[in-house]
């Protein structure tokens, strides 16, 4: 076999596989023609171990220049003071805060796997579990984030990183609220110290930063939401804040790390390189300044208010049929079906549509009994079907085929073949109306 054209070959069926189904996976998105280039560029013969002006290989001239332009796109593009664009991904951009901030065994409060939260933010075999005590925090009875349960974890386990943000949280995070937690512990924390009276003037200041929580909050998902204003900004109030690109900022595939605190950033520099990576990936890199730019655009937050009309359709028809939603429905760019009640699980839901077209993923939900493998929530998200023009129109279609296929699996345990060529034919014709790359 001749695997160099085969791969090749598979390079267009994959190709192919995107543009003829309808993608509702939460994480991912259609990068611009632009960005591909700039990935695919021959940037990526060039290796840049260090950063700009200081690295540890000549012939850097250029990729410095690149990198320069994709720091100070994403500090204009999140109204912030540093950035280091050179992470390979979300999970090596947490991995690198946890590292300036933390040291082996120090605790870190996250949200819980089920509750929402990131597998990198808390999961006991991740890297986190591994390095650090990891302490979970949920959500409340309603499926909102539970404020009063952070606060009193922050006084009850002491953590140095009170980490915000996840995956599956179809809920507007109030980051205003948890940095007035977090300032008024540290403010305790201090007071205790003086009360104990057993340290001197010169040794308070050190002591209450050795015991200070700082407060990350990863913003993978809504990254692109804030961006373009349609959605709270963490800036203001996090110590640093980390994200993908790739998701609703649909950039450049890769990590990134925004702070307003330039010292704690010189840490978080040296947690990246030479800590975690060497030579970073100058055609990504180029990707996300690409990305960065287009995201400054009039139209890229016109298609970030679309994103959030389209989920707004969905959720309609999801109560119009009875479906529970995890909170009911949805703040940002994705929904969370919650299964828990039902006789098949998020797999058995993922299958199904799949055969016809319709790509969604299962996801593990609060007070989840199914294993992860099966999970009982199904998560959907509509940044792919926007970048492909999809208005409210086509989102409540959408939602309809997917409330029909959870009817038929509720009633009759199965889904008939009339269903089935129904549904293939729907996503045929939408997906040919709708093209990912015009040519």
């Amino acid at each position: 076999m001749n695997n160099k054209k085969y791969i090749f070959d598979l390079i267009k069926e994959e190709a192919q596989r995107q543009e003829d189904e309808i993608c509702l996976i939460a994480s991912e998105n259609y990068m611009s023609k632009n960005v591909l280039d700039a990935c695919g560029s021959k940037l990526i013969n060039k290796y840049a171990e260090g950063y700009s002006g200081h690295r540890y290989y000549g012939g850097c001239s250029v990729v410095d220049k690149i990198e320069n332009i994709a720091i100070e796109e994403a500090k204009e593009l999140f109204n912030c003071k540093w950035a280091n664009v050179q992470p390979n991904s979300g999970c090596q951009a947490n991995q690198a805060v946890y590292m300036a901030i933390c040291k082996p065994n120090d605790t870190i409060l996250a949200m819980g796997v089920n509750e929402g939260g990131h597998i990198s933010h808390s999961l006991k075999i991740g890297f986190a579990g591994t390095f650090y005590n990891v302490v979970s925090y949920g959500l409340d009875e309603n499926g909102y984030l539970n404020y009063d349960e952070i606060k009193e974890k922050l006084y009850t386990h002491h953590p140095k990183l009170l980490i915000v943000g996840g995956s599956a949280y179809p809920r507007t995070i109030d980051f205003e609220r948890i940095e007035d937690i977090i300032i008024d512990y540290n403010d305790d924390v201090c007071e205790d110290l003086l009360m104990m009276n057993k340290f001197g003037d010169a040794d308070i200041s050190e002591e209450v930063l050795k015991r200070k929580c700082y407060y990350m909050v990863d913003m993978a998902h809504i990254a692109g939401l804030v961006a373009s204003g349609v959605h709270p900004s963490p800036l203001p109030y996090a110590d640093v804040v980390t994200s993908t690109v790739q998701k609703t900022l649909r950039s450049g595939r890769g990590g990134l790390i925004l702070s307003n605190d330039e010292e704690l950033g010189k840490k978080i520099d040296k947690s990246i390189f030479p800590c975690l990576q060497g030579g970073p990936l100058m055609n990504m890199i180029a990707g996300k300044a690409i990305g960065f730019a287009e995201a400054l655009t009039p139209e890229f937050k016109k298609y970030q208010e679309q994103v959030l009309k389209n989920v707004q359709a969905m959720v309609e028809v999801f109560n119009e049929y009875g479906i529970k939603l995890i909170t009911s429905g949805s703040d940002n760019h994705l929904i969370l079906i919650d299964l828990r009640e039902e006789n098949f699980s998020g797999k058995d839901l993922e299958t199904v549509l799949e055969k016809q077209g319709i790509i969604t993923n299962k996801n593990a939900v609060v007070g989840d009994t199914r294993p992860k493998t099966e999970t009982s929530g199904l998560r959907i998200g509509t940044a792919c079907i926007t970048t492909r023009g999809a208005t409210e129109d086509d989102a409540h279609n959408i939602a309809l085929y997917i409330a029909a296929n959870i009817d038929y699996l509720r009633n009759h345990g199965g889904v008939p073949d009339a269903m089935y060529e129904g549904g293939r034919k729907f996503v045929k014709e939408w997906c040919k109306n709708h093209p990912i790359y015009k040519d």
